[in-house]
């Protein structure tokens, strides 16, 4: 994905050809519209923002709402602005559709539950889930990184951190699997699963409830945190609580998944730059895969556009007067390929010191579990190519086949082929 050559009118966007490779349309979005209105697949129209200076700006512009109720359109509109299945679900109430102060609040509750100190804490168990999965495929010389490595790492470490019994943990995994195939399909689907997931939570959070101690244990489960919190005069409703982990959930297994996946398929495909990051870890460095985790995230990262935002006032955008009630998106691919903030951002170089990229957003909506999906993407690419150090993929790149879906970006399947480990 190097040395695009720009289309000569306005390309077509949100095709099965554009999601295979966007970064050529996006360029010239940049260079030709950089705030964009278009109608989307879904039927609503939205403005794109795709420079990485109006990018930044706008993702700390407090005038844009993440609540819906600002959106113009219709009431029977809006449940097509955001997580299907979340409005019926009484699921609205959590951090990607909130504004200060109740943002602030729920921010504050859950953002222990990330600190550096925590997360170093979890690491032996995401280290300990790394090397089971692939311990599962090892001997066999083939796999499908996607479904027998990304998919469920981050599925159950999100659900030891919320305190899912593992037990139920294959139940969550069926779960997401759904929202994850249909994704930029039949939204029906990912419905029935949010349902299904919201009944679910509010069981458990009524039998951790009823389980809790006096005073909190060591390394205490998420949820029981929120309860606790909730009962000790912080104005935490269960469904403010059911949200808070569901949204938890969703926001932090699909994104590490495509993390995962979509960084080493990067590798995979540059192979000068994956033989000096073996060579570094060969060597029991761990500055390279820091940095080269950052730049994967920069150069094709899991997130295509930041989740939606609306316009409480007239706005002007990169020049663009944009009216009270609009949606607004940012294009985070875009941003971070911008050639006015990046030196060669079609390049792949994992040791570019330059990492200030847009991946995790920007402003008081920056992702809360950073630090987790660094320990996770460090974790999986690190240990895939020291056990499996002559990984290659089982067909051609062109082959393989992206995920439709308007805000994330990763592959359908990415089948490898190694020689097997005994």
């Amino acid at each position: 994905m190097t040395g695009h050559a720009l289309p000569a009118e306005a390309p077509e966007l949100f095709t099965w050809e554009f999601a295979t490779d966007p970064y050529p349309a996006y360029a010239w979005l940049r260079e030709n519209a950089p705030v964009h209105r278009t109608r989307l697949p879904s039927g609503v129209e939205a403005w794109l923002v795709t420079r990485y200076a109006d990018a930044r700006q706008t993702l700390a512009d407090q005038r844009l709402s993440k609540n819906p109720a600002h959106h113009d359109e219709p009431a029977h509109a809006k449940g097509r602005t955001g997580i299907p299945g979340e409005r019926k679900a009484d699921l609205m109430t959590h951090l990607l559709n909130i504004d200060p102060p109740d943002h602030t609040r729920l921010r504050r509750l859950v953002s222990k539950a990330f600190t550096p100190r925590r997360v170093a804490e979890f690491a032996p168990r995401v280290h300990e889930l790394t090397d089971r999965l692939i311990d599962g495929f090892a001997d066999r010389g083939s796999a499908d990184l996607i479904h027998e490595f990304a998919f469920p790492l981050p599925i159950y470490a999100i659900c030891d951190l919320l305190g899912v019994p593992r037990e139920d943990q294959d139940d969550f995994r069926d779960w997401a699997g759904m929202m994850i195939r249909h994704g930029g399909g039949p939204r029906g689907g990912v419905a029935r699963s949010v349902k299904k997931m919201r009944g679910y939570l509010a069981e458990l959070i009524h039998r951790k409830r009823e389980a809790l101690t006096a005073e909190p244990e060591p390394g205490e489960d998420l949820i029981s945190g929120l309860i606790r919190a909730s009962d000790h005069g912080e104005h935490l409703t269960e469904n403010e609580a059911a949200a808070m982990a569901f949204i938890l959930l969703f926001a932090g297994f699909e994104t590490t998944v495509n993390l995962i996946g979509n960084g080493m398929h990067a590798l995979l495909t540059h192979p000068g730059q994956r033989a000096l990051l073996q060579d570094s870890l060969a060597a029991g460095e761990s500055g390279l895969l820091e940095t080269g985790v950052e730049e994967l995230l920069r150069y094709d990262g899991p997130v295509e556009l930041a989740t939606w935002r609306f316009a409480t006032e007239d706005v002007r955008i990169g020049g663009q007067d944009i009216a009270a009630g609009d949606p607004v998106l940012v294009v985070l691919a875009a941003a971070d390929r911008d050639p006015e903030r990046f030196e060669e951002p079609d390049t792949l170089d994992l040791s570019r010191r330059d990492l200030q990229h847009l991946g995790y957003g920007h402003g008081i909506h920056y992702c809360l579990g950073a630090p987790l999906a660094r320990l996770e993407g460090q974790a999986a690419l690190g240990t895939l190519l020291q056990r499996l150090p002559d990984l290659r993929l089982a067909v051609d790149s062109a082959d393989l086949r992206w995920r439709g879906g308007l805000i994330m970006r990763g592959l359908r399947t990415l089948p490898v082929e190694f020689t097997p480990v005994k």
